[in-house]
Parts: C-alpha cells; structure tokens; sequence
C-alpha cells in the first residue's frame, strides 16, 4: 500500500504538473504506464535503502579494458549500486566492452551519460564530430538543429549511451568568459533558446535525454567553475530575461533532464546553485515548473569540491542525481549519515529512486540489449550522417556584407586574383579549383618574407579575394588593408569568427566579409559557388564581432531569388509601376483575396517583385518568396501543355494525330476522331465541367440528395445562385477510407485517402460522357485526357517525366505537384478554408475537385509553384524554348504553341489569348498585344506574356479562400487587369 501511495504521489508530480508546464517529453511517452509501474516496483523490492541511493550517483572512469579497470567497476556496480556511468574519453570499442561489462553485472540497468556538446568525438576517439554551438547559432532553419539532435541520438543508441549531458543552454555574453565561448549558441537569449529547443527535441524524440546545461546560466562569467566558484550578482529581473530564458523554453519544450552548474546566483539563493534548495526547489521546480531529472554538475569541479558532505547537501536541495564525486564510498556513507540524523528522509530516497527507475524504463533499459560491437565504426559513419554534416556547415556560412555586390562575382570582369593566407596552397586548394573550373582566376600565396612582392602582384588586378585559412593574420594587416581601401576585395574567414577581431581596419574597408567557419573542401567549394552563384547562404551571427558586427547581422545569397533591377534600366518608370502597390493592397481590403505575389520582368529582368498581404485574412503568416500557391488551371500551361510541346517537338505526335491512337480506351466510342489540336484548342466537344468525385459518394446516405435549389435542414452549404450542398454524407467505402493503407494510399485531404485506380474510374467517366458538339468550349476535362496522352507516350507519370525534363534541370525547386511531400505545409498558402467535399482546410491539396480525385496529378490542375518559378518558365518560351545555357524546346515548336490561335474563339494551341473582339471579357488588359498568350487559374492566378514588349506578368493568389463561393472580387474589380494596365503605361520606350 505505502509503494502504491509513492508511486501515486510521483505520478501526480511528473504527470499532472502538465496543467501548469510541459511534462516530460520521454514520460509522457511512456504509454503503458501500469508496465512502467510494475517494473518500478519490482526493481524497488530488490533493493536495500543504501542501493536506493546508490541508484541516485553517476560514477565516472575511463573506458580502459585491464582487470584493475574491471575490478573498480564490479565494485562501483555490486557494492554501491550506482544507477550510472560516464565515461571521461578514449576509445569507443573500449567504452562499449565497458558498457556491456557493467550492464551484465549491474542488479539495476545502468543510465550510461555521456558528455556530447559536439557529438561522440567530443570524447571519443575517430567518431564522428559536429561543428561548435557557436557556429551551428549562425543557422536560421532550426529544423537542421533537430536532425542534429536525432543523429546524436542515432550515435548514442548504436554505442548503448541513454543519455547526453547537452545542449548548453548558457548565453554567450560576455567575451571574457573562459569556459562557455564557442560551446554557446550565441548571445541572444532568444536565438539560444530556439536552438536548445530544436536539439533537444531531435534527440529526445529518438529515444535518449537530454541534460540542458548550466542552470542558472554559466554565460556572463569571467571564471571558470571547473577553477572556482563563479559570481552572478545580477537581479532577477536581468537573469529573467537573459540567463534563465533558454533553460524556461527548454523546459516547455518537455526536456528530460537539467543540469545545475556550481554558480553563486545572489539573487536567487545563498552558497552555490547546486546544493541551494532556492535555487532548485524555489527557482527550478516550484517557479520553472521542471519535473525531469535535476543533476548536478561534476561534483570534482573545485567549484564546490572543498564543500563537505557534498552529494547529501546536493540531494537535500532537490537534486536527484549527483555526478561524479571524488570520493563515492564517502558521500554515500554521507547520505546514509543524513538519513539517520533526519537531514534526510527515506521518502526523500524513494521519490528521487523512482524517479530514476521511471526515466530508465522511459529510456528502455527494462529490456537492455548487448551492444553490438561489430561493424559499429561503419554503422556510426553513414551516408546520412556525412550529408547533415555537410549541410550544418553550409547553413552556417554567413555573407556579414556585400557592399560592391561581389557575391555573386560578375563573371565578364577579368583581373580576379584569389590571395589565400594558409600554411600551404594545398590547404586553399579546393576553394581555388571550384573557382578555376568556372572562370579564369590568378592564384596568389601568400607569404611573410614576401609582401611587397605580393602587392606588386595585386596592383593591376580589378579584384581580390583574401581566403584566410590561418588564424595568424597580423603580418597581413597592413598589405590588406591597403588593398582594400584601393579595389573591390572580399574578405573570406575560412576559420574561427574571431579572428576577424585581429584585422578590424581590414574588415572595415572590405567589400565583402564572408565567415565560412571551416576550411573543410566541402565548404570551400560551397563559398566558392556562392561567388558563382551557384549556392544558398542566409546565416546570421551569433554573437558580436566587437566594434565590426552585430549579433544577427548577415545577408541571404539566393541563386533562386534574381535581383531586383531599376525599371528605368529597360525602358519602364519606376513610379508609374508603383501603382500597382495600392491595387494590390485595395485587392486585400476588397476581400479579393488575403495575399498576393506579383512579379513583371522586362527583358529577363525582374523590375517588379512584391508580396502583398497574408495567407488568411486573420494574417498571421505574411506572403513570402518562396510561398507556393495552388496554381489551379495555370497547371494546363505550366505542366501538360510543356509536356505536350516537348513530346511534339521530339516527334512523337502531330497536332492533327486523333488521340485514340494512344488511348486505346476512346477507340469505338465518340471521342475516337477527336485531335490533339481540339483538345489544345478546347473544340472536343467535352462538358465542360463533369463532378467526377460523385462516385465516390454513398448518395445513400443524402437525404434529398447531394444538391438541392433550395436550403433546406439538410442542404445548408451554399454553393453557388440556387445550388446548396448536403451537410452530411458518407463516402462510399469501395472507393474511400479515412485511413492510409495499400489499397488507399492517394491522399485528397488531411484525413481522407482514395483507391489507387479511381483515376482509371474518372478516366472512363469521360468516356462515357456525350459529346456536345465540337465548337468552342472550355473544359478541364481536355486537359485530363491530354494528361493521359503524355504519360503514355513518355511511359512514365507525368510529374516524374516534368520533373526530369524541366523543372529539376531548369532549377525550378518549388515547383511540384503533392507539395506536401517536400514542404511543410507552413509553406503552403491554403485555398480554402472549409471544403464542402473533403471537410477542413486545403492547404497542401489541390483545391480542383477532378485533380484532387485524380490523386492530385492532373492535366487540368494540381501544380504549385512560386511566381520566380512560374516566371523562369515563361522566360523560357519567350527565349524560344532556352534557359540558362540550355535548349528545351525547338524555337520552332515555341512559335508554333505560342502564335497559332483558334479560328473559332481566342484560344491558342494551349493557351489563353486577348479577346480583341471583346474587351469586356477579354482577360488581359485593352492594352495587350495580339501576340500575347497565357493562362489564368481558378484560384486567382495568372501568367502573360508579351513577345512584343518583352514582358512577363505574373500574379499568384488564393483568392478563393476561404471559400470558393463568395463574390469573384478579383475578376469583379478588374485587379489583374488594372495592374497590367500600370505596367503597360509604365513602359517609356
């Protein structure tokens, strides 16, 4: 009965304090928590009150394989009972003998701890090794942080580690500090926060804990408490809002374990932190609301190691591990000499053993396993592991200034010479090669005995790149400086970020300053891409460069993102296309749509490029960039009728070919004379709308049916004039499933999954369907059949073929179709809030019934993209089928599509043209060329081009959200078209 009251009463502290903090992630977990308990009492019937404690101490040794080694660690496991191990260093085969060792031994699983800050080869010999904290805080997508962390995690778990003593969580600001420096995730409390946050879930959620370390914060220190007892005499206020901050934001985000550092914190608690009982109990669990493992830092540190009975005095203050003591015999014979004198209690003992038992059936030692020691080297160096390593370093490259727009290099300018201050050249030599392979570029070493040669060298050169591989820069500062005051120079930190502080004047003058960080060749090549325009840097610092740089301060180098060029440049008034400012911005208070991108390019310039608004009108998530929207039917121009042209253009079919000669299925039916061309031209005589998903609805369960004219109880969602839809139905279970599975494994909506082949059954819907005669009707359904065409011509689906074809090589990386599959839908601009069909938010899916039933790959729509993608793609028919340095299609086969119109109506061979004739409902603007062609989308979406003017437009929207049925007001107040209007009047010549 009193076990069961204990195991209630830890029960109530680790589980209900979630009403008021985050509970601990590994706990909470645990999903059979009566086996957890079971297996906590099974373990706490075995042991004495002495191995109670013994489970609270974390003994340290070094991972050495000889009997005496041996011996001392039987007589920690089977004497003293310790609940865990670390080891201080040396061989990983070793560390594991050591590890099995003990375990076999143990009469309680052991927790082995390990001190990982930069991984394994942190202590461990010839494993793997990640860059400093320092440098990992110059990276902005903190999703890199967490695969960090899960990879630590991978490591940690092959070599039978069930916890790291990481991340530091202490801010790095105060550059006099001895110990935590580069350890530290930078100075900001905030951007700290973020990152311990994003490790410590990547670790956490693959199986080991995390010890975030050192509370109250070790940052704003000049002593090291390995040495001393440090000072933090600030108030609490200042230690709220910089020290405690990335310690408060681990613990909501439900980390395991914390770590008390030997620290005097006046303000919070007398003597040192971790043995106050108001630093722990009052700051840490009673204000923090932590409930993890609290652990105590190194006990042998002379921070606190001249305090006697150390380890009782840590437990008595809400500690419930301590971590290598001097003398383990001695404080735990200390603990027993407090429990007798009632300093401590046996409950006490319980509680905090309970706690361990329960963390350790958390970590699964309840079903311990042998580690493998064969092959552990390789399965430790994988692929996957040598990739994120790649990708940290990269991510973390930081462009601190650009002032002559050096990054990336005008490659027509000659008189490059690269100046590299290494050891060596072999050391520079990569950075150099990636370089040389583009473009012709000199190659200097520099040299101390040498200098006035060097400059001599230099004077004629149009510019210089400095690559700085050696931290002994000083005997350059005078020939750098003077070289940067005279010509365009980037500075390139191919090492510690400090080091720039030896060269202030040089840096002041540069042009350019770029932190690489390493010189690793993986990284060099990658700066030298960024000069080539070939890579992605968006890092920011993560501390100050004292007098040079501001936490924070960096640039974003996107190849993807062209530069803004002043209309003035080709031809166009800047302030007459300003005008299209306040259209947009009347768009968003019209509830045309809640955001919008538009893009113009003039002569393959972009002179226009601006993001209006938010994703939903509660604006939470503004327009970005790289924000994709669901194209609707710009889909039939930026998917299958670039498929169309280029099978055309290879041969495989003429625009008079029927299309029954490739889809057997029309033959002997009335569409078996129906043309590519009728298809392009939309002179078919398809419907042109058919609800296809009605096969998949049980109509069974519609009372009234599906639609009705009329609202009544049942038919309550207005759809359009007239048309209201059933509030309830059921989907036919033959044909859908609310889960994933083999059979359904097509994915429409957040929680609703077709059959694989209800696209053959839409397929044959067509096909059945009565022709209407074959004059001019528009009609996706056009665009399905054409789709259809093309994966059997190419003998592959269509995504994958365009993929290979055209976006991959065209460099078009946000343009895909199921977009979920490579982005967060965070990314994603939803099109409508609540669908009557699929229920809830499309945001991910293609808004299009037919395309999302198609399985979100279909002729008439299912794309998404961003306006630089849609706009790389219309440059590239306006260049007659080139992009980059690269033919795609014929320029034959461009004109052709492009000019070729209807006799019949203002449609061309795919695309939508100007309606001359009617102005009215033309939908470009009365200012538009004859020779202008396009498409809009459904979804408030359009593309034109103007082979006369050289002009792209381009206007990406969700004006459907948040539902497709309110007014049309994008069309209704002529915003698409009053803004090529502007653009039209803008052009000066």
């Amino acid at each position: 009965m009193k076990k069961r009251i204990l195991w209630c009463i830890l029960c109530a502290c680790l589980v209900s304090t979630s009403l008021f903090a985050q509970e601990p992630a590994l706990l909470s977990r645990v999903h059979d928590t009566e086996a957890c308990r079971k297996w906590v009492d099974g373990q706490m019937e075995k042991m004495t009150l002495k191995q109670k404690v013994g489970q609270l101490f974390i003994y340290t040794l070094q991972p050495v394989t000889n009997q005496y080694s041996k011996n001392v660690l039987r007589k920690m496991v089977d004497d003293y009972g310790v609940g865990g191990l670390l080891f201080t260093g040396g061989e990983l085969r070793k560390q594991v003998q050591m590890t099995n060792y003990a375990q076999v031994h143990a009469l309680v699983p052991l927790m082995v701890t390990f001190d990982g800050e930069w991984g394994l080869g942190m202590r461990l010999k010839d494993t793997p090794s990640f860059p400093y904290n320092r440098v990992l805080g110059c990276i902005q997508n903190d999703s890199l942080l967490y695969e960090y962390g899960k990879e630590v995690a991978r490591q940690c778990r092959l070599i039978g580690v069930q916890i790291n003593f990481a991340p530091v969580a202490d801010v790095d600001n105060n550059p006099n500090n001895p110990v935590i420096n580069f350890r530290s995730f930078g100075s900001g409390p905030k951007r700290v926060a973020e990152k311990v946050a994003a490790y410590v879930k990547g670790l956490e959620d693959n199986g080991v804990m995390a010890v975030c370390k050192h509370f109250p914060g070790h940052g704003d220190t000049e002593i090291d408490s390995h040495n001393a007892l440090p000072e933090l005499n600030f108030d609490r206020a200042r230690l709220d809002s910089i020290e405690l901050y990335p310690f408060k934001k681990a613990i909501e985000t439900g980390i395991g374990g914390v770590m008390v550092g030997h620290l005097h914190a006046p303000s919070l608690g007398e003597g040192p932190a971790s043995i106050s009982q108001e630093v722990i109990m009052h700051t840490l669990i009673d204000e923090l609301r932590f409930h993890g493992l609290v652990v105590t830092d190194a006990l042998e540190m002379k921070g606190i190691a001249g305090h006697d009975d150390v380890c009782a005095r840590a437990l008595i203050a809400g500690n419930d591990v301590v971590l290598s003591p001097r003398n383990l015999k001695k404080e735990i014979d200390g603990v027993m000499s407090a429990l007798k004198k009632g300093r401590l209690s046996e409950a006490d003992i319980d509680r905090k053993c309970r706690k361990v038992l329960s963390f350790k059936y958390a970590l699964g030692l309840s079903s311990w396993k042998k580690v493998e020691e064969e092959g552990l080297a390789e399965k430790l160096v994988t692929p996957e592991l040598l990739s994120l390593q790649q990708e940290l370093s990269k991510a973390a490259v930081t462009v601190l200034k650009d002032s002559s727009s050096l990054v990336p290099l005008d490659l027509s300018v000659s008189g490059t010479v690269l100046l590299s201050v290494s050891p060596s050249l072999s050391e520079a030599y990569p950075f150099y090669h990636q370089l040389k392979q583009t473009f012709p570029v000199g190659w200097l070493h520099a040299n101390v005995d040498s200098l006035d040669a060097v400059e001599a060298r230099l004077r004629p050169t149009q510019r210089v790149l400095v690559a700085l591989h050696s931290d002994k820069v000083e005997p350059y500062a005078a020939l750098l400086e003077k070289l940067a005051k005279d010509k365009p120079l980037a500075l390139i930190c191919f090492g510690d970020m400090k080091m720039l502080e030896k060269i202030p004047e040089v840096v002041r003058h540069a042009s350019t300053v770029i932190l690489a960080h390493s010189d690793e060749k993986f990284v060099q090549r990658h700066v030298a891409d960024l000069f080539l325009d070939n890579a992605y840097a968006d890092g920011r610092l993560s501390i100050p460069l004292s007098g040079l740089f501001k936490a924070g301060d960096g640039l974003t180098v996107d190849p993807e993102a062209p530069r803004q060029y002043s209309p003035e440049d080709v031809g166009m008034n800047a302030s007459i296309l300003s005008q299209i400012d306040s259209i947009a911005e009347e768009g968003i208070r019209l509830k045309a749509y809640p955001g919008c991108h538009v893009m113009i390019l003039r002569e393959g310039l972009p002179v226009y490029n601006k993001c209006f608004g938010s994703y939903t009108y509660e604006g939470k998530e503004p327009v970005k960039e790289n924000s994709l929207y669901d194209l609707a039917s710009l889909t039939k121009v930026t998917a299958t009728l670039l498929a169309v042209m280029k099978l055309y253009d290879e041969g495989k079919f003429g625009l008079t070919d029927r299309v029954a000669d490739y889809l057997p299925i029309l033959k002997k039916t009335d569409k078996s004379r129906i043309t590519v061309q009728d298809l392009l031209f939309h002179e078919s005589g398809l419907p042109a709308y058919w609800p296809f998903y009605e096969e998949a609805v049980d109509m069974k369960s519609c009372k009234g049916g599906l639609f009705r004219k009329k609202p009544d109880k049942n038919h309550t969602l207005k759809l359009a004039e007239n048309v209201y839809a059933c509030n309830d139905f059921r989907y036919n279970p033959e044909w859908v499933s609310h889960v994933p599975s083999a059979e359904y494994p097509l994915q429409v909506a957040d929680s609703l999954f077709l059959r694989s082949d209800f696209s053959k059954n839409i397929v044959e819907q067509i096909v059945k369907l009565p022709l209407k005669g074959k004059s001019y009707r528009y009609s996706c359904l056009n665009f399905m059949l054409l789709k259809e065409m093309v994966e059997k011509i190419a003998g592959m689906p269509m995504d994958v073929y365009l993929d290979s074809v055209f976006y991959a090589p065209m460099g078009l990386r946000h343009t895909t179709f199921l977009p979920l599959r490579k982005f967060p839908k965070e990314q994603i601009v939803p099109s409508v809030e609540t669908d009557f069909l699929r229920g809830g938010r499309l945001q991910g899916f293609v808004q299009d019934e037919a395309a999302a039933f198609m399985g979100g790959v279909s002729g008439n729509a299912g794309l998404f993209s961003t306006t630089q993608d849609v706009a790389r793609i219309a440059q590239m028919w306006l260049d007659k089928g080139i992009c980059g340095d690269r033919r795609y299609l014929s320029r034959a086969t461009c004109e052709l599509f492009t000019t070729l119109k209807s006799r019949d109506s203002r449609r061309g061979l795919g695309f939508d043209k100007p309606d001359a004739e009617h102005t009215d409902n033309s939908p470009c603007s009365p200012e538009a060329p004859a020779s202008v062609f396009g498409h809009t989308g459904f979804t408030g979406t359009c593309v034109w081009i103007d082979p006369d003017n050289e002009l792209i437009f381009v206007f990406l929207s969700n004006r459907t959200y948040p539902s497709v049925y309110e007014p049309n007001n994008l069309v209704r107040y002529n915003i698409r078209t009053r803004m090529q209007q502007v653009m039209y009047q803008s052009i000066l010549y």
